[in-house]
């Protein structure tokens, strides 16, 4: 049974006997004395889809949801339907656009390492790994001389999400992104 301070972007747990996604959490610490650190959390209702928010003081438990968690690759997109297959028996599981709202970006053909969220043998959601390999499409030329600590420039990638880059960089070259800040980490 995890505690608020626990919570982490992606996981699931049970509330009224339903399985919610952990979407966003922050922290609000208070400013009187004594008085504990609250935690607003952001879920998704796993089976509906709806958004709940909830707070939490810091030491809240919350019930782990019963979820069988297996690796899966994503395989193809018919439509708007993204099609996932299980890494052990190779069977498929799909699932629609908008049940993956902003998890669209990182998605790549093939990619690996990636977390199905199984429910009664039906899939609920999935969880991205920590760190995807995207290339730049396009960017400003890259400028001689910037260092890695320097400013940024925006850059379209090739699942058509922007981030900030380094000056340094240029079109074509391929980035590690984090999947759960969306942030540049380094080149691949």
């Amino acid at each position: 049974m995890p505690k608020a301070c626990d919570l982490k972007r992606g996981m699931v747990v049970e509330i009224n006997g339903m399985p919610h996604a952990v979407k966003q959490v922050e922290a609000k610490s208070p400013s009187s004395r004594g008085a504990s650190t609250l935690y607003k959390v952001r879920f998704n209702n796993l089976q509906t889809g709806q958004k709940l928010d909830e707070s939490y003081k810091g030491d809240d438990f919350l019930k782990d949801a019963d979820c069988l968690r297996t690796q899966v690759q994503y395989s193809y997109k018919d439509g708007d339907i993204y099609i996932f297959m299980n890494m052990e028996d190779y069977s498929q599981y799909s699932l629609n656009e908008d049940e993956l709202d902003d998890q669209l970006g990182y998605l790549t053909e093939g990619l690996e390492g990636i977390v199905a969220l199984l429910v009664d043998g039906n899939i609920m959601g999935i969880e991205l790994p920590q760190m995807v390999n995207l290339d730049i499409v396009d960017t400003a030329p890259g400028i001689k001389g910037a260092t890695a600590t320097g400013r940024t420039k925006p850059a379209v990638l090739s699942t058509g999400i922007e981030v900030q880059v380094p000056e340094y960089l240029e079109a074509g070259e391929t980035i590690k992104i984090n999947t759960s800040t969306g942030k540049f980490v380094s080149r691949a």
